[in-house]
């Protein structure tokens, strides 16, 4: 295998990886067993057989001579989990299909260890053309690094506010209009806290991360981590996939973010912003989490509004919370109302020999059969990229009203990107969520968080060139 990454490389990844196990801050790795070989083909999968059981047997029924051996990782975020994959490369353990939100998307290609798929994708353009035909152009492209497809998106979720409907109604507000404004976020954070039976209620929630977190506020204060530009190239998907699709236009070859500029004026005013909210008393501590940090504090009707995509609508009916009791809107306008989102699919390890078996299994999972034998998938517990499955009848399952926001966050709003996460991607989300950190605790000013974050940020890209 050829990639970039050098083995000296790794294997300090993987020390460093191995320090952070032993102070309990990685997650843990579990393999289940595969069938004894029998002149046949073995593919290491990174997942678990509570999520994949089913699907990995309608494959085998189909392709009898490909085992497929799980390789559950799990931790608080994206990063983490590359991490993990990383020094288990490092190791001589490597995934044959590992699982790559958009976090680490351009980890794994830009170091050579994803295999590009343009060419496979067009060599197949005849079994894919319904996949791709459902699925937005916008979740392809993040899908590319310099002008190649490294994957094809399995789920996404883009930036939304969620409204806790009991919280709402005790302050005689409803959910909002989807024009609706800062100005009028605020008013209604203020509202929201405050109530309940020890009125001890919080107005809005977020954690520390770089999906959600506050990225959302500086995307539609119209800027951004890092400077954005697109990688040419992407033209065979583009006119073999999307010739007739005027969302696909102007597209490239996935995204590139030359330079960092956490500390511009436009930051600065957003941090000020969200660090304000904790001051006023609106937002609990923020806590470095994924996901599921604020559950408890939602379905208990503490939190009035938080940040989550689809996902959160089928894991909120898990935790006990009542269907029809929380819907969601689109982030409200600043200087401009543009969203933030992150997809993720599947990647296959570039020089290991089983990369035809491994693509077959890619492509097995684009059908919406298939996708829906995924327990998580089926209950709405993400938001699924084929346009067809997010329909009334899915997201009733949650009670939502507002589910339409989640795909018309791609078809409506034209100018959606993706979260900021260049090949170094995990170190600069330690730097982000470090200085984050910094200053939502009042340790620092938020230009003061900001100016370190820009100073260890151009290090960062000074030394990867």
């Amino acid at each position: 295998m050829t990639h970039k990454l050098s083995r000296r490389d790794l294997l300090k990844m993987a020390a460093t990886s191995a320090a952070a196990a032993t102070a309990g801050l990685m997650p843990t790795i579990r393999i289940f067993a595969a069938p004894p070989r029998q002149d046949s083909v073995t593919l290491r999968f990174q997942e678990n057989a509570d999520s994949y059981g089913a699907v990995v047997e309608a494959f085998k029924a189909k392709f009898p001579n490909i085992n497929i051996e799980f390789v559950e990782v799990s931790g608080v975020d994206h990063a983490e989990v590359a991490s993990k994959i990383l020094a288990q490369l490092a190791a001589g353990q490597p995934v044959d299909i590992g699982y790559a939100a958009t976090e680490a998307t351009q980890l794994y290609a830009g170091e050579g260890l994803a295999l590009p798929l343009t060419q496979r994708a067009l060599d197949d353009k005849d079994e894919l053309a319904e996949y791709f035909a459902d699925v937005s152009p916008t979740l392809v492209e993040g899908m590319m690094y310099e002008g190649d497809l490294y994957q094809l998106p399995r789920d996404f979720n883009a930036a939304h506010i969620y409204f806790n409907k009991t919280l709402l109604a005790e302050a005689g507000l409803e959910v909002p209009s989807e024009e609706w404004t800062k100005d009028d976020f605020t008013e209604y954070a203020r509202a929201l806290t405050g109530l309940g039976e020890n009125k001890d209620s919080f107005g809005f929630g977020w954690t520390n991360r770089l999906w959600g977190s506050w990225t959302p506020w500086f995307f539609v204060n119209d800027t951004n981590l890092l400077t954005e530009e697109r990688a040419p190239g992407g033209e065979a998907i583009w006119s073999t996939f999307y010739a007739d699709e005027p969302l696909a236009e102007g597209r490239g070859g996935g995204w590139r973010w030359p330079t960092p500029q956490a500390n511009n004026p436009s930051m600065v005013e957003a941090l000020e912003y969200v660090v304000s909210l904790t001051t006023e008393g609106l937002t609990p501590a923020v806590e470095i989490g994924g996901g599921s940090t604020l559950d408890g504090f939602f379905v208990s009707n503490k939190l009035g509004m938080t940040i989550a995509g689809g996902f959160w609508g089928g894991a909120l009916v898990n935790a006990g919370m009542e269907k029809g009791s929380f819907d969601v809107q689109f982030w409200p306008r600043w200087k401009s109302q543009r969203h933030q989102f992150g997809t993720g699919g599947a990647w296959i390890l570039n020089g290991s020999g089983s990369e035809d078996a491994a693509w077959e299994f890619v492509k097995f999972n684009t059908a919406t059969d298939v996708m829906l034998m995924i327990p998580w998938m089926a209950s709405a517990s993400t938001t699924p990229v084929r346009r067809s499955m997010n329909t009334a009848e899915y997201w009733g399952q949650t009670g939502i009203e507002n589910w339409n926001v989640f795909y018309d966050a791609l078809d409506k709003r034209s100018d959606t990107g993706p979260i900021p996460a260049p090949v170094f991607s995990i170190e600069m989300t330690n730097i982000y969520t470090r200085f984050t950190s910094l200053a939502t605790s009042g340790e620092l000013a938020p230009k003061d968080a900001l100016d370190g974050m820009q100073a260890e940020l151009e290090a960062l890209y000074a030394r990867n060139g």
